[in-house]
């Protein structure tokens, strides 16, 4: 498969892109400077330099021409201010989406955040309050095009330990933790399986392996 994925530099991406390039897919990965080229091409993927807060839909639609599958894992990232969680966690998803459209490309897997699903409390950090309705917005966006065959993954909260391979994927999980390693692979696993197009999930650490948990899914689990 050739498939193309946004925000190619970020802790999720660079693992998911030596996943698939370890098994011999193509990939090509969105960065928005040059000087991040290296850490894609040692992941084993392609590259591809394109603001997607300043990109037309016609130059992203270009790089996603030829693709299998097209994965939103962008992302404005620690210590950015509301206004970008806007442009880049909710502007830049709508824009890929409609590019992925364009190009006929119509497996789409977005990387969300848990929470994004409802208000945030009160008391919730503006910033991170911002970043969860702008993941909202961008999930009810995609959720709304029959074009695309989606999958919106939420993972719970983030971490760099290794990935155990075990997990728990469901529509609802409650709240906990789950490494980076583990969510990279259930991109992969999800990517596979087109009978969780239309499918909602959160993700955690747990006790069933990827492959176990997300044919679960698509069984109707």
């Amino acid at each position: 498969m050739r498939i193309v994925i946004a925000g190619g530099h970020g802790q999720i991406a660079l693992r998911l892109e030596r996943l698939l390039s370890a098994r011999g897919d193509e990939v090509a990965g969105i960065i928005r400077k040059p000087e991040q080229a290296g850490d894609l091409l040692a992941a084993g993927a392609e590259p591809v330099v394109c603001d997607l807060e300043s990109a037309s839909v016609d130059d992203v639609a270009k790089h996603l021409e030829g693709a299998d599958a097209a994965v939103f894992a962008a992302g404005a990232g620690p210590g950015s201010g509301a206004a970008r969680k806007e442009t880049v966690d909710r502007a830049a998803s709508v824009l890929f989406a409609d590019a992925a459209e364009r190009a006929g490309v119509r497996r789409f897997v977005t990387v969300s955040a848990m929470g994004a699903d409802r208000e945030p409390a009160p008391g919730t950090d503006p910033v991170f309050a911002a970043y969860l309705r702008a993941k909202g917005a961008a999930d009810d966006d995609i959720r709304a095009r029959s074009a695309l065959d989606w999958t919106v993954l939420r993972p719970g909260r983030l971490t760099d330990a290794p990935g155990t391979g075990l997990v728990t994927l469901a529509e609802h999980t409650g709240r906990d933790e789950v490494t980076r390693d583990d969510v990279a692979a259930v991109l992969a696993a999800l990517l596979d399986e087109p009978r969780t197009a239309g499918r909602t999930l959160e993700l955690l650490g747990g006790t069933t392996p990827v492959t176990a948990a997300v044919r679960a899914i698509a069984d109707g689990g």
